[in-house]
């Protein structure tokens, strides 16, 4: 029997005869025997690979075939507007066969929620946050709701398991667990990552039978091309004149940066839509679904349109500067190619020298099969803390050592010391009381985490203080507040959704913006900070400024500015350390080990009394130093050994950091930071002192 032929009956007839396929896909047709076993899944396709159907359709065939009733399917995705996209689809599928899919996020009203509660859909898509929304809200029956659960999907597993998302991910996978008194079926669907086999025994936990389908290799073909316009306004121009005609997907990597090009893009008379997070969902329905039925029209986004979402068929992807990594790189072109006869392609604009190069070390790796491991953060000791405080409001108080039986092994690479150590933390500042051997929310606990019925509680990461935007009743999205700090008393002019708006009044204490639409050129703004590049990406970088650039085309201004690039770094030979002299006192050591490598080596050689001017990803500066100097405190650095630097800002960014000790908060970060093997290899090289100026 095909695997097709092991679906149930009357879905087999819906996909031939009222969706109208001929076939399944490899990896659609690869995934069914797995689930229909039960076991779990990692399943790797590239964007729009037709991963939703590949674990939907055979469990709709479970879901027929075994009788299940109530709600027995959570769809978990990383973003609301990706659960928005996906609904119609899946609740179309799950239709098909006389069942039902829903939304449940933080847009649902309360209305909508109130009836998902009397009848439950057999499939619910959802996020993390609103499902630790649910397990704490007690509005909500969440041993009815869940009763009947039996298969988790995770949609864009790499987009959870890189982050705190992750780690409570699976504890609120856990409490369900318990709270269907089944374990559940857990199918991850992802991008191509550089270890599936680690990622799936992240997921799955335990010896439960498992399996990975879909390639392990990113794909290697595609157009791209590489030039350098060196500024966004350059960008503009090139961009109006490039692919008339065409829809073309332009990502960017900063919000700001998404409006002022959107906005210089509207000046030259281009149908421009845009999406980011800031805008609203309405905002960015709107600008999605205009995009997908205008035939000549470009949108700018930021990652928010990397995800699954489908805007429609796309002749042209554009990225603005360097794409953060290859997975991403690969999920945008991804975008592309869908169409038959045509082929995936990428247009990289890059505005600044460190951008070029950039770009030519992501498209170096890409060319060379690698594609980046998704390593969970180390040491959750914050969403340990989290999950202890959402169990007691879940349970309505917790008995001291029975969150072991909720929460499984999730927190297993946490020391049992450590672990004591924050409890008896929190008990100590007020943030749990014990009575009788029963945990409570103590009035610290009350007083940090208690807005808004525990709000602050149901993620794992902090959000920015944001202003709202409204333009009488019409909410638009948000900003950052130094977006409409004014002066000189003159009304601010701001940019959102690519459009200009006057600021008319700001209401601090509720956090709204009043705006009206305006004539004049706004400006946009968002708190960021610089990427720390990976030693990879840096490593591949110095092989582009050794041995040239990979096999993309160039433009011929990026390669003029790529041979200015490789003359002034001549003194890099790719296997040795070169340390380049700056006058008589000043010297930079070129690493190319990444940002937080070199933060780390730079804290180690302060600590060994040089004077450090500054580090970045791919060098450490020095001043009043002279070449032997560097060369004996070099030779004395235990990179093993060597401790991460953790500074104060960075300890405040630990959402639910005032959980834990001051000393277990800085080991959580150090861990995470840490880059020892990098430096280890780094200073394995020889090191060579080169006189010149770069």
């Amino acid at each position: 029997m095909s695997a097709f032929e092991a679906l149930h009956p009357a879905l087999r007839y819906h996909i031939a005869n009222t969706l109208g396929w001929s076939s399944l896909r490899r990896t659609q047709l690869e995934a069914i025997g797995p689930v229909l076993a039960g076991d779990d899944l990692l399943l790797l396709a590239p964007t729009a690979g037709g991963k939703t159907e590949a674990c939907v359709f055979p469990l709709l065939s479970r879901m027929l075939t075994e009788h299940w009733r109530g709600l027995a399917i959570l769809y978990v995705c990383p973003l609301r507007a990706l659960l928005n996209n996906l609904e119609p689809r899946i609740h179309r599928y799950a239709s098909l066969v006389g069942r039902s899919a829903a939304l449940w996020h933080g847009d649902i009203g309360d209305a909508a929620r109130r009836q998902l509660q009397r009848e439950p859909p057999d499939l619910l898509l959802t996020t993390p946050e609103s499902l630790e929304a649910i397990l704490i809200s007690r509005r909500v029956d969440h041993r009815v709701l869940f009763a009947e659960l039996r298969v988790v999907v995770v949609d864009e597993l790499h987009a959870f398991a890189g982050d705190d998302r992750g780690w409570h991910l699976l504890a609120v996978l856990e409490r369900l667990q318990r709270l269907a008194g089944r374990r559940l079926q857990r199918l991850g669907l992802s991008a191509t990552v550089g270890n599936p086999d680690a990622l799936l025994a992240w997921l799955a936990r335990g010896d439960q039978k498992s399996r990975v389908v879909g390639p392990a290799q990113p794909p290697s073909e595609g157009d791209v091309t590489v030039d350098f316009v060196g500024s966004l306004n350059n960008t503009v121009t090139v961009l109006t004149q490039l692919f008339r005609g065409e829809r073309r997907l332009i990502f960017c990597d900063s919000r700001a940066r998404v409006e002022e090009l959107a906005a210089g893009l509207r000046q030259k008379g281009v149908q421009t839509f845009v999406s980011h997070s800031s805008l609203s969902a309405d905002e960015r329905r709107q600008a999605e679904a205009a995009f997908a039925t205008t035939p000549d029209c470009a949108i700018i986004a930021t990652s928010t349109l990397e995800l699954g979402l489908d805007v429609g068929d796309l002749d042209r992807v554009v990225q603005i500067d360097a794409p953060p990594s290859v997975a991403s790189f690969l999920q945008r072109m991804g975008r592309t190619g869908r169409r038959s006869g045509s082929r995936r392609n990428c247009l990289i604009l890059a505005t600044t020298e460190e951008a070029l190069i950039a770009a030519l070390g992501v498209t170096q790796l890409w060319r060379e099969g690698f594609i980046e491991a998704v390593h969970p953060p180390e040491k959750p000791m914050h969403l340990f803390a989290q999950q202890i405080m959402a169990l007691v409001l879940q349970e309505c108080g917790l008995a001291t050592g029975e969150w072991r039986s909720w929460l499984g092994d999730v927190f297993s690479g946490i020391a049992e010391e450590e672990r004591k150590c924050v409890l008896d933390h929190m008990l100590a500042e007020g943030i749990l009381y014990a009575d009788g051997g029963i945990l409570g929310i103590g009035p610290a606990g009350e007083r940090l985490f208690g807005r808004r019925h525990f709000l602050d509680l149901v993620s794992a990461f902090t959000t920015p203080l944001l202003l709202e935007v409204r333009c009488g009743r019409l909410r638009l999205g948000e900003v950052d507040p130094l977006s409409v700090q004014s002066q000189g008393g003159e009304a601010k002019v701001i940019l959102l959704g690519g459009r200009s708006w006057r600021v008319l009044d700001i209401d601090w204490p509720r956090r709204v913006v009043s705006v009206e639409s305006s004539s004049d050129s706004g400006q946009s703004h968002w708190f960021g900070s610089s990427r720390a590049m990976h030693a990879s990406l840096c490593q591949a970088i110095e092989r582009v400024l050794v041995q040239g650039p990979p096999e993309v085309a160039l433009s011929s201004r990026a390669s003029t500015r790529l041979k200015v690039l490789r003359d002034a770094f001549i003194f890099c030979d790719g296997d040795s350390l070169p340390i380049v002299r700056h006058g008589d006192s000043k010297l930079r050591l070129w690493t190319f080990a990444g940002g937080r490598a070199n933060a780390m080596l730079a804290a180690g050689l302060a600590g060994a009394g040089l004077i450090i001017e500054t580090s970045d990803n791919f060098s450490v500066r020095f001043a009043g130093c002279n070449p032997k100097a560097l060369a004996g405190a070099l030779g004395k650095i235990d990179a093993d050994m060597l401790p991460t630097p953790v500074t104060a800002r960075t300890l405040a960014k630990l959402k639910f950091g005032a959980c834990l000790p001051e000393a277990l908060a800085c080991a959580v970060l150090a861990a995470r930071l840490a880059e020892n093997g990098v430096l280890h290899t780094t200073l394995a090289r020889p090191r060579r002192l080169v006189s010149g100026e770069t």
